[in-house]
C-alpha cells in the first residue's frame, strides 16, 4: 500500500531542494523527519552531489562519503511540510504511518518567475527565481519473514549420477 503526494510551482529553489530530496530518498519516514530537523538547526548537513560549482566543504558530509555539503533550510522547511501532510494523509488513509518509507520523490523545475529589478541609467532587467515541482510516493514497508529451515533441509542437491543409481537400487 502507498501513498502520493506532490506539491507544484513551489517558491523554493529547485536546486537545493533537489540535493535535499535525494538525501532523504529511501529513508523511513521517521527518521527523515528527523533528518531534516537537524539540517534546519545545522546539525546535520545535506551532500550536494551533482549542483555542487562553489559549494564549500564540510564535515558533515563525510557521514555521506562526501565532502560538500550545506543546510538549505527552505528546503528542507518545505519537504518537512510536504512529509507532514503525506503521513497525516496515510493515516487518514488507513496505512500503518510507522512502517512508511520515502519509495520515491522527485523534484522538476516549474516555469521561472521574472520579477523586475531596476538597474541604473533607466534599464530594467528580469530577476529569475527557480521554482519548483515536488512529488513523492510513500510506501509501507513490509516485514522481512525468515525461511523456515525444515524446507531447506529437505531439498538436498543430489548429483545426476546419484540420482541414476537410486533409480536402478529401487527398481531391484
Amino acid at each position: 500500500l502507498s501513498y502520493e503526494n506532490q506539491g507544484s510551482n513551489l517558491r523554493v529553489h529547485f536546486k537545493n531542494t533537489r540535493e535535499t530530496a535525494q538525501a532523504i530518498k529511501g529513508m523511513h519516514i521517521r527518521k527523515a523527519t528527523k533528518y531534516l530537523k537537524d539540517v534546519t538547526l545545522q546539525k546535520q548537513c545535506v551532500p550536494f552531489r551533482r549542483y555542487n560549482g562553489g559549494v564549500g566543504r564540510c564535515a558533515q558530509a563525510k557521514q555521506w562519503g562526501w565532502t560538500q555539503g550545506r543546510w538549505p533550510k527552505k528546503s528542507a522547511e518545505f519537504l518537512l511540510h510536504m512529509l507532514k501532510n503525506a503521513e497525516s494523509n496515510a493515516e487518514l488513509k488507513g496505512l500503518d504511518v510507522d512502517s512508511l518509507v520515502i519509495e520515491h520523490i522527485q523534484v522538476n523545475k516549474a516555469p521561472k518567475m521574472r520579477p523586475r529589478t531596476y538597474r541604473a541609467h533607466g534599464r530594467i532587467n528580469p530577476y529569475m527565481s527557480s521554482p519548483c515541482h515536488i512529488e513523492m510516493i510513500l510506501t509501507e514497508k513490509e516485514q522481512i519473514v525468515p525461511k523456515p529451515e525444515e524446507e531447506v533441509a529437505q531439498k538436498k542437491k543430489i548429483s545426476q549420477k546419484k540420482l541414476k543409481k537410486q533409480k536402478l537400487m529401487a527398481r531391484e
